[in-house]
This record gives structure tokens, C-alpha cells and sequence, in this order.
């Protein structure tokens, strides 16, 4: 019985010897309080400035004449002077997107000897919605 007693002591004193060690780290750490001062109300650091940021900003602006799909095998055979026939109407305006989002159309136009767009429409945010959802 007495080699019972001791084994049960045994146990514990591993398990007192970790809690003492865990109150130990726990009494190390200090505590402190602060007080935070409410955020001032700042006019340089505001909706206008971070908006500012943006107009600065180039992105890029894809413009679709029209799209065709070919077998691969017809890809291969492509060459100079083939012509790939696109699946939209010469009068058809031309798509403008940001981001896979279409957002305009327009005619193509020449300006200076280079290819341009004269938009003809800008399209509501609920209807270039619906035009990424139809693509």
C-alpha cells in the first residue's frame, strides 16, 4: 500500500510542478490599461483625397468588334492575307469593357491615321450586369 501511495504522489507533483510553472508565466505578464482619444474629423485625409488616388489611374479598356470560333485545325492554316470572318454586322456598334464588364458601345472611327471609338452609349450598371451575364 505504501508503494501505491507514493506512485499516486508521484503523478501529482508533475501536475503541481506544471501549474506552478503556468502561474508563474501568467503573473509575469502585466496588464495596462489605455485611454484612446476619439479620431478628429481631418481634412486631409478624407473620401476626397483617397478618390483623388483613382482619377490618377490608368486602366485598360478592351474594344470588341465581334468574335469567331474556329476548329483548331483551320487556326493552323492561318496566314497572311487569310480573312476571319467575326460573327457581327459591319454596322454593328463595337463593345467596350472594363474589367469583363461591358460598359459602353460606339462606332470604330480613324483619327490621325489610327483606330478609335466614338461612343454611342454608356451602359447603366444594371445593364452591363446583364451583359456579362449573356457573354
Amino acid at each position: 500500500m505504501a508503494q501505491t501511495t507514493q506512485a499516486a504522489e508521484d503523478k501529482v507533483e508533475p501536475q503541481q510542478a506544471q501549474q506552478n510553472q503556468a502561474d508563474q508565466e501568467t503573473s509575469k505578464t502585466k496588464v495596462q490599461s489605455v485611454e484612446l482619444s476619439e479620431a478628429g474629423g481631418s481634412k486631409t485625409t478624407g473620401a476626397g483625397t483617397s478618390i483623388d488616388i483613382l482619377l490618377d489611374m490608368d486602366v485598360p479598356v478592351v474594344v470588341t468588334i465581334g468574335h469567331a470560333e474556329i476548329p483548331i485545325q483551320q487556326l493552323l492554316q492561318l496566314g497572311p492575307g487569310s480573312v476571319l470572318k467575326l460573327d457581327k454586322p459591319v454596322d454593328a456598334p463595337a463593345d467596350l469593357y472594363l474589367k469583363d464588364t461591358k460598359f459602353a458601345s460606339g462606332s470604330i472611327v480613324v483619327v490621325d491615321g489610327k483606330f478609335a471609338v466614338r461612343i454611342k452609349e454608356i451602359l447603366g450598371a444594371d445593364a452591363s450586369a446583364a451583359a456579362t451575364k449573356n457573354n
